[in-house]
């Protein structure tokens, strides 16, 4: 067990923004105990001092994760779907593109851009039926759940989802509506 310096004691301190009586205040000590506890003027007892990193430790700010935001049920299609039950899915839920998910996992992503493209080259024939599995596109990027939300963010900007997955199974969504609507 690492125990912390009276210097490391004050810059934890300073870092978030607390003042010594405020430290005093929540760990149930005097003021003037933890100016002599950082000047190394005294030597606390663990008991004090494990007060003093609990409360350090509950100031700590508290980190937001990717399964903290995550929205399900994820809207999806699996790879066996027809084009028209995807085209449905994009009219009914004012979406361009969504994952492509076959028992859990993702495997890809079908958008309209991707079937606009296949009737301008004439790849789509009333006589066939036509499947997503056609049209799959790469996938969004996956994430865990316990990814911290500046590295979504990061992700969201060259993507227009993220999807929260655990082992290989999905289990949220993280779009950059997600985002704003969290800012806001």
């Amino acid at each position: 067990m690492h125990i912390p310096s009276p210097e490391e004691l004050r810059s934890r301190r300073e870092t978030l923004g607390l003042r010594q009586t405020e430290i005093a205040r929540r760990a149930g000590i005097s003021q003037s105990m933890v100016a002599r506890i950082e000047a190394g003027s005294v030597d606390p007892r663990v008991s004090t001092l494990n007060k003093i990193i609990a409360v350090l430790n509950n100031a700590e700010p508290r980190k937001v994760t990717a399964g903290q935001i995550m929205h399900t049920p994820v809207l999806s299609v699996p790879p066996q779907a027809s084009i028209s039950q995807a085209l449905e899915l994009f009219e009914k839920n004012n979406v361009s593109q969504l994952p492509v998910i076959e028992r859990g996992a993702p495997v890809g992503c079908v958008s309209e851009s991707a079937i606009v493209k296949a009737l301008g080259q004439q790849r789509l024939h009333p006589a066939h039926p036509v499947i997503v599995r056609d049209f799959i596109e790469p996938g969004f990027p996956t994430v865990p759940p316990d990814m911290d939300v500046e590295t979504v963010i990061n992700i969201l900007q060259q993507n227009h989802a993220v999807l929260v997955t655990e082992g290989r199974l999905v289990k949220g969504v993280i779009t950059k509506h997600d985002l704003i609507t969290l800012i806001v």
